[in-house]
Order: C-alpha cells, then sequence, then structure tokens
C-alpha cells in the first residue's frame, strides 16, 4: 500500500485531509480497529528511513508522505534524527471545538543527535489522539474481544514534507488576486513600450 500507484483513489480526486481529518476519520479508526475508507494510508516503521527515503514506501501527495506509525521516543534514523519544534499544538473538531489529538513538529537533522547535527528542511507532523480517545479506544478493542499483543492506542499518523527555504523569508501575508493585478499593473512604469 505504500506505493501510490496502488492507492484506490478516483482519477482527479487528490489526497490533502486537514489535521481534524487525519485524527479523526484515519487515527481514531485506526486505533479502534475499525476499517478506514479509502485504506491509503500504509503501516511504516518511520525510524530506520531518512525523509527522502519515504517516496514509494508512504503515500505520497504533491511534496507530502504520509504514513501510520508507532508512537517511539528513538526518532533516530540511519543519517540523522527528527528533533521536537516548540510545543504541541491541540486538533479540534471544526463543529463541536472539542480537542480530538494532538500535534507536534519535528524537523530533521543530519548527524549525531546533539548541536553537532545539521538542520535540513524536512518537517514531519506527527499526529496523535488526545488522552481521553486513546484510552478509550483502547479499551473498546479490549471489549470486541482483541486480544492483540499490540496497544493500537500508541498509533500514530505522519505527514512529511520538504519546506520551500523561500518560506523563511516568507512574511506571511499572503496577497489577495487583486493585489497582485495592481502590484502588476505598478511593474509596467517600468517597462518600456514600443511607440
Amino acid at each position: 500500500m505504500g506505493d501510490n500507484r496502488n492507492v484506490n483513489i478516483p482519477p482527479g480526486f487528490r489526497f490533502y485531509p486537514t489535521d481534524e481529518e487525519l485524527v479523526a476519520h484515519f487515527l481514531q479508526r485506526k486505533a479502534a480497529l475499525l476499517p478506514c475508507h479509502p485504506d491509503v494510508i500504509p503501516d511504516l516503521d518511520l525510524y530506520p528511513y531518512d525523509p527522502w527515503e519515504l517516496d514509494g514506501k508512504a503515500l505520497g501527495e504533491g511534496n507530502q508522505w504520509y504514513y501510520y506509525s508507532r508512537k517511539t521516543q528513538n526518532r533516530n534514523t540511519s543519517k540523522g534524527y527528527w528533533k521536537p519544534m516548540g510545543i504541541d499544538e491541540p486538533v479540534v473538531n471544526s463543529n463541536s471545538s472539542k480537542k480530538v489529538g494532538m500535534k507536534k513538529y519535528f524537523v530533521f537533522y543530519i548527524g549525531e543527535s546533539g548541536p553537532a547535527g545539521i538542520k535540513t528542511n524536512w518537517i514531519m507532523q506527527e499526529y496523535r489522539l488526545s488522552d481521553s480517545d486513546s484510552s478509550s479506544s483502547s479499551r473498546s478493542s479490549k471489549r470486541r474481544g482483541g486480544h492483540s499483543k499490540i496497544d493500537y492506542s500508541k498509533w500514530v499518523v505522519c505527514r512529511v514534507y520538504e519546506r520551500n527555504c523561500s518560506e523563511e523569508e516568507d512574511d506571511g501575508t499572503e496577497l489577495s488576486c487583486l493585489d497582485e493585478v495592481f502590484l502588476s499593473l505598478d511593474d509596467l512604469d517600468e517597462i518600456s513600450l514600443p511607440d
């Protein structure tokens, strides 16, 4: 399932889920051992792979890769490590404003863990269920008779992408279409038109 060519998404459809959809539709169902349609996100033990090796292993859409992985403290790969950035952000249900999960950002560093690592543009967003959801999903799987040794409440879903270098220079202001038109008209003053 990690190979995108085998994904059963109809032509013309793209996989661009919101944070809420990743947690509420995909991760909660995975943790509760319920089927998810479409079943497109593969299980992947991330940590042996460097981010540039995800193509063909994880679900790729555009410049983003998605996969389920087990929650772990060891985020080292063969060539580097994932270092956490900032604090956890809540993922909330857009209708009820109830917290459904948490999102944590990581940046990939090449080299040994510590100050010697070289920061890259690779970013990982790791989504996990909020504590109340993860404990209820593990209880519900036990009620269904699931005596598996795997604790499915420890699953996370990850989105990995390479950040564009120009994003760092951007001040975060997004221009409307009209702004772009007016700015392009200003550029006409600098152009000499033939007589």
